[in-house]
């Protein structure tokens, strides 16, 4: 017992030596200016910033003063179309929301602030809309809002003064006519001779932050560095940034070279913080106002778009298909394409024609090249059917440069290779379940440390080689699991033993490309509650393809999940889905362990499209239909394209 215990505080000791060490801090440095990178908002606002700032940007009641301050000066009505520009995790937006302004609309470029705020303003039950987006390209038409708000000295930080004349420029745009920008910016000239060089402060009883501040050589930015550091693990981020600072005066010229009018300042604020320590930039802010004198936006008459021309590729139902029951296309199969293709008959902005002889595909797609727009690529039983050449499609397709639908040749690799993405996910920090490897030559296997598992097919899709009897509590149902994936179902390839996830049995889809807001679909979860509770709870091949077994039954429900779990698998599948180059639209499927830790088991770039796939059943439960479902691909697909 003692042994064991000694183990594990080594372990501990090990991965907290790890964690210290993945930190690096630079000592002392000579010129901070030196260390600041581009675009260093990109990076900064995240969970450390929320900890680092939150005297002021997590105290409510600062919050509820500062609103009630900007209802005061601005003629703010509840009927209003109100924007807050790089809204952070939309603090400003939900108390406006919760003294009744029903057109909140907040937009920031921090994807981890968005979530946040969604996050948020559902905890305290307002309507917000909340997006992510560009400063400098706004995703709104123009004459939009009355009001456009840039609080919390959220002005200033890109390294030319042209970027933030174009963020002023596209307030301009999205502003009616005489409506109002607000601006909370940090007084420039006071902090220019008043700020401190160095100082420290306590977040928390173990997080501390030391920071260095100089102004830059041109004396126009202040330049910071922020050393976080837990009394345990020591340092954890070692990080720097900088802000222009802006005179009255310079902001006045800088709102009327845009074209603003009336520019009124309405006093100063300083916050009062309970940690009554180092407020940085946020010590004292002025407020200034400008009104927008121009007429309507002229309305351009639209013309009538041409049609795209658009091919439709599916799998061959002339040709075998080892994945499927019967191993060819049956009447299920059938139905399922003519769903797709009553789906797509009313998208007037598309002619459709389609392909699936994948013995005269070649010289098809050769014989329409230059009379089609792009390809529908619907193909995921792969080239000639074989799964294992779903990318071959794409690869054809970008060597006709031919533009297409979904992810490519390069993600589709990645994703089929279950042993690659753990990996991949690890690099990025993302859990998933213990597994090991074995390869088709190994004789003698070791046992995993951990029971039950799950033996599965390293390369396969459709849960391929997936049956109740993966599962195995013991040695020698493991290797008769290993025995009948490779007689069975003729696997000659590696096999993946991972450990057996007993928590909720997750996914999660999501359509978009960056840098436009993805759509994130409701996360479900596979409902076991009417199978023999002798059988283990997995979404097999039997549950997919046999409808005489018990799994056939298995329903998908929307998931019941806490708030924090649902932001972190939001989250990982977000960063996953640009790591892995996904394209679109992407599923990824997760487990929640015994102590409801989510944990990745695989990604999906271009998932089932079928109308009654897990796909469909999340765009359903958020009010999604099937036909929308499709067209929301096809949108995004022909932005991407241009």
């Amino acid at each position: 017992m003692a042994s064991q215990t000694e183990n594990i505080n080594n372990k501990k000791r090990n991965f907290e030596s790890k964690e210290k060490n993945s930190s690096k801090c630079l000592g002392p440095v000579l010129d901070l200016e030196e260390y600041v990178k581009k675009d260093w908002w990109k990076r900064i606002f995240n969970a450390y910033y929320l900890k680092t700032d939150s005297d002021v940007v997590e105290d409510h009641k600062i919050t509820e003063f500062e609103v009630k301050y900007f209802l005061k000066i601005m003629n703010f009505q509840p009927d209003h179309q109100i924007l807050d520009l790089c809204c952070g995790q939309g603090r400003h937006s939900i108390e406006l929301a919760d003294n009744n302004f029903k057109n909140i609309y907040g937009l920031d470029r921090s994807r981890f602030l968005i979530q946040k705020a969604k996050a948020n303003a559902k905890k305290s039950g307002v309507s917000c809309k909340f997006r992510e987006g560009d400063a400098r390209k706004l995703p709104y038409a123009p004459d939009t809002f009355d009001f456009v708000m840039i609080l919390g000295n959220s002005f200033g930080y890109f390294e030319s003064i042209n970027d933030d004349l174009l963020v002023l420029k596209e307030v301009f745009r999205v502003l009616k006519p005489w409506g109002k920008i607000l601006i909370d910016i940090t007084d420039g000239e006071y902090i220019k001779y008043n700020y401190q060089p160095r100082s420290w402060e306590w977040i928390d009883k173990n997080l501390f932050v030391c920071r260095e501040r100089s102004l830059s050589f041109d004396k126009q930015k202040l330049i910071a560095r922020e050393v976080i550091t837990h009394v345990n693990k020591g340092v954890l981020v070692d990080q720097f940034y900088a802000e222009r600072l802006y005179s009255k005066r310079g902001i006045s010229e800088l709102l009327e070279n845009v074209g603003f009018s009336d520019v009124v300042f309405h006093g100063s604020i300083t916050p009062e913080s309970a940690r009554d320590q180092d407020l940085g930039m946020m010590e004292k802010r002025i407020i200034v106002s400008a009104i927008v004198k121009k007429e309507w936006t002229e309305v351009k008459k639209k013309e009538k778009k041409a049609k795209r021309n658009t091919v439709v590729i599916f799998g061959d139902p002339h040709r075998p298909d080892l994945l499927k029951p019967l191993n060819k296309f049956d009447d299920d199969d059938f139905f399922t394409i003519f769903q797709l293709k009553t789906a797509i008959k009313d998208l007037n902005e598309y002619n459709f024609s389609f392909l699936d002889n994948h013995s005269t595909l070649v010289q098809d797609l050769l014989n329409l090249k230059g009379k089609i727009d792009f390809v529908f690529n619907l193909c995921d039983e792969g080239y000639y059917n074989d799964a294992r050449k779903e990318l071959h499609i794409p690869a054809l397709l970008e060597i006709l440069k031919i533009p297409y639908t979904g992810s490519g040749p390069q993600c589709l690799a990645f994703c089929y290779d279950k042993s690659l993405v753990r990996g991949i996910a690890k690099e990025l920090e993302i859990p998933v379940p213990e597994a090991i490897f074995i390869k088709p030559e190994e004789k003698i296997i070791d046992l995993p440390l951990y029971f039950p598992a799950i033996v599965k097919p390293n390369f396969g899709d459709s849960s391929f080689g997936i049956t109740q009897r993966s599962v195995v509590k013991n040695g020698e149902e493991l290797l008769n699991a290993i025995s009948e994936i490779r007689e069975n179902f003729g696997y000659d390839k590696p096999v993946l033993v991972e450990q057996f996830l007993t928590g909720k049995d997750l996914t999660i889809g999501i359509i978009g490309n960056k840098p436009d807001n993805f759509i994130i679909l409701p996360i479900i979860e596979e409902d076991y509650s009417n199978l023999p509770a002798e059988l283990p709870k997995i979404c097999g091949y039997e549950a997919k393809w046999l409808p005489d077994s018990p799994y056939w039954n298995i329903k998908s429900i929307p998931a019941n999940l806490p708030q924090n779990i649902i932001e972190i698998i939001e989250n990982y599948s977000l960063k996953l889905f640009e790591r892995l180059e996904c394209q679109d639209y992407a599923r990824f499927d997760w487990r929640l362990d015994a102590k409801g830790n989510p944990k990745l088991l695989e990604v999906n770039p271009n998932p089932g499209w079928c109308w009654d796939g897990h796909l469909a059943k999340m765009c359903n439960f958020a009010n999604i239909p099937y036909k929308e479902m499709i067209n929301k691909i096809l949108e995004v697909a022909v932005k991407r394209i241009g």
